[in-house]
């Protein structure tokens, strides 16, 4: 295959980054951007995403977790657009600000705080920043604050803009003022109905003015059209003044709360009392929680900020006590309708697991509500047990278009959320747990794949007619990974069952023990009966060694390495595969060439100017999330060593590359323990 590392790369890093030779391992900033080249960042709390935007004061994407609706692509629920709650103008002497008038427009994302800023000039009268947060310790609630410099005597108007997206019908808008003996609360409220009025959506936002600069500016509403509203202030500032405000809001859905208008302008409310310091304080504080789970990377300081970002990605995708799972692009876009797939359990889930056991809980917690709605897929294509949708959203129906054959025939999520909830259980020990939700997924998946295979003599307990995990082999009998995965899948029940004291379906272990694995002559494994090396779009054999179990001799794995390598072409694979071979290589104990995968996994994906990853290269819909939670068990799994075993979290030994001095994984399972690889 040919490389496209090396100079290509290094004209990418450079393009990708506009940083300096020694990057941030906490921020990353954009410099001078081209609108037309410009791939927004996220700020996300697990349950609202920001996306930001090239102008100032706009926000391209709001993104709320967990609300769909049937509109556009393929007559299945689709991710909504909620609500702009921080679109604002602002006006300087009476001219708005926009593109043309910010000079010197920087941007960066603080990743340490969760903090994005924009900072810029206005001609010679002011400096402006401002910066946007999805709150952390409230779900749903965003805070924008803004700081100006005045360097003449200025006017100001500030106004933030509630616009209803196109695809929301039957619109109202709401303005109120709620006094109290020392405050005015403005609320600037709107709601609408989703395309086919399946849900209620609603958003709330008021102004939060500093006590130290004395009285509140009066607020006026305005009502533009039907599907637009705005409130504003205005206030002179002098020269060297420097003035402060932010707006807070909120955002509801009828799927997160059965009264989502009244709690929209109740959490807005909470925000305002609370007041800019508290609010901040509690948000930098749960981000600091987060981060005592960290990957620290000694030697290659642009390696640890791109592995910072995506852990960041990853922990603002995902939230405890939720049952929400995300989906490839989490929550910086409508990318892939907002639907879950193997993606959260085989690429995220592990290293989320790994370092916060709580988060993880949450996407089990997604299928375990789900089970009944597998079961009855299972059902409905002649099965027993659950059969899990490829394509899944709020119900857990499949959710795939008619025209994906994925959506019928791609099997393997089914053993792919089994393994997630044995693997739960595994690292966190919660027998209980087990009891309560592993138990119940194992035991009907199990039964599935009991129910699937076709008994055909001993070994020859074939899984006919499947889509392959490399999606290119369509229809195809005994794929690798779908065979394994279900072997698997069976046997985990199994113990399970042991681990509680429950007597196991004897079938489960005789189905696991006939499923083929097929090889060619040469003793490499074959990725499915007609397999001839043809190209491939993702890892399907090399799964086996990682994260399955079902080979572990090192010279078959090396075997299998090395001839599906050669077998991915340079475009239009996802950052996965890649991220495998990276795995493979460092518990192999070649460092070096582990490391060239792991760039190649990734550093051809990025897109300006935040380094944020496409699912390929050449590809334009980041953040691939799915691709960020491979990567990260490239350095978890792989130069880190992490095993999750039937006892908890091991270390197996594996090897760094060679310019990197240490790894150090901080804070990993319940016990946040450190591993340290030199």
């Amino acid at each position: 295959m040919k490389s496209t590392c090396g100079i290509g790369l290094f004209i990418l890093f450079i393009f990708s980054t506009g940083l300096s030779a020694q990057p941030d391992p906490w921020k990353i900033s954009s410099g001078k951007t081209d609108p037309s080249q410009y791939y927004g960042i996220t700020v996300a709390n697990g349950m609202i995403g920001i996306v930001s935007a090239p102008e100032p004061f706009k926000v391209k994407e709001v993104v709320l977790a967990g609300a769909y609706d049937l509109y556009g692509r393929g007559r299945v629920s689709n991710f909504l657009r909620s609500f702009n709650l921080l679109n604002m103008r602002l006006e300087i002497d009476g001219r708005n600000i926009g593109n043309a008038e910010a000079a010197n427009m920087q941007q960066e994302l603080d990743m340490k705080k969760a903090a994005f800023t924009t900072s810029f000039d206005y001609s010679d009268k002011a400096s402006v920043s401002y910066t946007c947060y999805s709150l952390r310790q409230l779900p749903f609630t965003v805070l924008m604050d803004i700081r100006i410099t005045a360097k003449k005597d200025i006017l100001i108007s500030g106004a933030s803009v509630m616009e209803a997206p196109d695809a929301l019908k039957d619109v109202q808008n709401y303005y109120n003022e709620i006094e109290r003996p020392h405050t005015r609360i403005q609320l600037l409220t709107s709601s609408a109905k989703s395309p086919t009025g399946k849900l209620l959506m609603c958003a709330s936002n008021t102004f939060l003015f500093p006590e130290q600069h004395g009285e509140e500016p009066q607020v006026i509403h305005e009502m533009w059209d039907n599907n637009m509203h705005l409130m504003k202030f205005s206030r002179k500032i002098k020269a060297g003044e420097i003035y402060r405000f932010s707006i807070a809001g909120s955002s509801l859905t009828s799927a997160h709360h059965d009264d989502p208008l009244n709690e929209a302008e109740r959490a807005t409310i909470f925000a305002k009392l609370e007041g800019r310091e508290r609010l901040l304080q509690f948000h930098t504080r749960a981000w600091e929680e987060l981060w005592k789970s960290d990957i620290l990377i000694e030697g290659d300081p642009q390696a640890q900020q791109d592995i910072h970002s995506m852990l960041y990605h990853l922990y603002s995708f995902s939230r405890e006590g939720t049952a929400l799972s995300p989906s490839p692009m989490g929550l910086s876009g409508l990318g892939y309708n907002g639907h879950v797939f193997w993606d959260t359990e085989l690429w995220m889930f592990p290293a989320i697991l790994v370092l916060h056991p709580e988060l993880a809980k949450s996407m089990i917690e997604y299928r375990y509500q789900r089970l009944d709605a597998a079961k009855r897929n299972a059902f409905s294509k002649g099965y027993k047990g659950a059969m899990f949708p490829w394509e899944s959203a709020a119900s857990g129906v499949e959710e795939t278009p008619v025209w994906a054959l994925s959506g019928p025939f791609e099997h393997h999520i089914t053993a792919c959320v089994g393994i997630a909830a044995w693997n739960y259980y595994c690292v966190t020990q919660d027998r209980e747990w087990l009891k309560e939700k592993g138990w119940p997924i194992l035991s009907a998946t199990a039964d599935f794949w009991a129910s699937r295979v076709e008994r055909n003599g001993p070994g020859q307990y074939d899984i006919k007619n499947v889509v392959a995990s490399d999606e290119w082999a369509e229809n195809v009998d005994n794929d690798a990974f779908t065979n394994a995965a279900a072997r698997a899948n069976l046997k985990y029940a199994a113990e399970a069952a042991k681990q509680l004291g429950i007597t196991p379906d004897p079938d489960w272990l005789n189905v696991a023990a006939n499923i083929p694995i097929l090889h060619f002559p040469d003793a490499v494994t074959k990725e499915h009966a007609a397999y001839a090396g043809e190209g491939i779009k993702q890892a399907d054999v090399n799964l086996l060694s990682y994260p399955l179990k079902e080979v572990t001799d090192p010279k078959q794995i090396r075997k299998d390495l090395e001839y599906y390598e050669t077998r991915v072409p340079n475009e239009g694979t996802p950052a996965m595969t890649q991220a495998v071979f990276t795995t493979l290589y460092a518990r192999l104990g070649d460092g070096n060439k582990a490391y060239r995968w792991f760039k190649e996994a990734y550093l051809p994906n990025l897109l300006p100017p935040f380094r944020v990853i496409a699912e390929t290269r050449g590809g334009t819909n980041p953040y691939f999330a799915t691709g960020a939670g491979g990567i990260l068990q490239s350095v978890l799994m792989g130069f880190g060593g992490i095993e999750i075993s039937t006892s908890g979290l091991v270390q197996l030994k594996t090897a760094l590359p060679g310019h990197w001095k240490s790894l150090t994984i901080t804070g990993a399972g319940p016990g946040k323990k450190t591993y340290i690889v030199r």
